[in-house]
């Protein structure tokens, strides 16, 4: 995920960062840790400070690293929108408008499905923004059926 001041503070991107995975898990490779990246001694502290609050709050050592950006490697094509490659549906619908892997990987619309798919978001937000996702009818249904048997 890119970080971008202007759109959203490093603060609330914290917030979002903690509610989005379990920091209390263990992993058991490096290459699948969950882990916090900061640029500069400010979002450090930040980061530190949002982690000792999300300790607090949920009563638990958290496993997630806190630690200095350096080279980043993408992980291999089958491992990008995971949830999302496991449909055979929604992939068929993406790879007729994507059919590039690094347009289907950089698509705003494989992500947000992709999300939804794997249990994040709500049926409400889902119906405000389905028409633009860019799924077939029955990619559509197949979504909708998934998030509203979620509930």
């Amino acid at each position: 995920m890119d970080f971008d001041p202007s759109q959203i503070s490093y603060e609330r991107l914290l917030d979002s960062f903690w509610k989005a995975h379990d920091p209390t898990r263990r992993s058991w490779s490096r290459q699948y840790r969950t882990a916090l990246f900061f640029h500069n001694e400010e979002q450090k502290r930040l980061a530190m400070e949002s982690r000792d609050c999300e300790a607090a709050r949920i009563n638990a050592k958290i496993q997630t690293e806190i630690l200095p950006t350096s080279e980043f490697t993408l992980a291999e094509d089958y491992h990008q929108k995971y949830f999302l490659q496991a449909e055979t549906l929604f992939v068929k619908d993406f790879r007729t408008i994507y059919p590039s892997i690094g347009d289907f990987l950089n698509s705003t619309a494989t992500a947000r499905v992709n999300g939804y798919v794997g249990g994040y978001g709500t049926l409400a937000a889902l119906k405000g923004e389905l028409d633009q996702l860019g799924l077939s009818d029955a990619g559509r249904k197949m979504l909708l059926n998934a998030v509203s048997s979620r509930r």
